[in-house]
């Protein structure tokens, strides 16, 4: 923790603030990709009857396994990412208790501290645990407010570890202070770390360009196989592109979770909570 205290604008470097929606992208993405799916679909189809009426109905012979090994593989695609994205998703709604638990538990060790200095280090985590929660409300939406709630965040923990580090070495402290008050600090402080590197995990872009890509060939091939009927079924078209559309939005979504319609913003009361317990 020394360290971290010493040398803390190099060893906290600002995060890069999102500049641009990335719920806008998917939602973009999602449109492009159902219209897409609806155009290759009717493309298959048309490319799969011209060839059968060139070469009979033998025409689609033996194409079976390479359709099943392309539409495997999307299967497998979306299957990762969507777990990928619910198991971040649940852990990023684990971290806002965990961070609620360490400065609740950082909070009543400030009783091992003399009295005149534990009132100024209580108004510091009141102060704090405001910053925290206004930094998250705002910080997805808005890259100046993001800046400035990163900044005032990093500016309370350098205020508040300084004045535990002041109020332990007071003679009037209790003898275990150090080894109960600073350990919690420094939990209190790493989670947030944690957190913010949490927002920043997501899977590379070309992860989702191959399961867009993959989508679009698939909904080729699937079109190519609907040739052979006399009309083409708009109800599975249709509801084909959907599904796909609408996973990789639901994907994205996941991956963004204070920014689309799936948040983790009800489990901000763990921190609304502690704070309202403050007095």
């Amino acid at each position: 923790m020394g360290d971290r205290i010493s040398s803390w604008g190099s060893a906290r470097p600002e995060p890069e603030p999102k500049t641009m929606n990335p719920i806008a992208a998917a939602m973009l993405l999602a449109l492009s990709l159902f219209f897409g799916m609806l155009v290759l679909l009717v493309a298959g189809r048309r490319i799969g009857a011209q060839r059968i009426a060139r070469e009979g109905e033998g025409a689609a012979t033996g194409t079976g396994a390479v359709d099943a090994a392309v539409f495997a593989l999307l299967g497998l695609l979306v299957a990762f990412t969507f777990s990928n994205a619910a198991s971040k998703f649940d852990s990023r709604r684990d971290l806002i208790v965990e961070e609620a638990n360490t400065i609740g538990t950082a909070y009543l060790r400030l009783d091992l501290v003399p009295e005149s200095r534990r009132s100024a280090l209580r108004e510091s985590f009141r102060q704090y645990v405001d910053a925290r929660l206004a930094f998250y409300r705002v910080a997805a939406q808005d890259d100046q407010r993001f800046r400035e709630g990163f900044s005032r965040v990093n500016a309370l923990q350098l205020e508040i570890w300084n004045q535990a580090l002041a109020a332990t070495q007071d003679p009037g402290a209790a003898s275990g202070a150090p080894m109960l008050l600073l350990p919690a600090l420094n939990e209190m402080i790493d989670i947030t770390t944690t957190r913010t590197l949490a927002t920043e995990m997501h899977p590379p872009v070309v992860i989702f360009g191959l399961l867009a890509l993959l989508a679009l060939a698939s909904a080729l091939l699937a079109g190519y196989g609907m040739a052979g009927s006399r009309s083409p079924s708009w109800l599975h078209m249709i509801g084909f592109a959907a599904v796909m559309a609408l996973a990789v939005y639901i994907i994205v979504d996941l991956e963004y979770p204070r920014l689309g319609v799936i948040r983790v913003d009800a489990f901000d009361q763990a921190l609304v909570d502690v704070r309202s317990s403050m007095q």
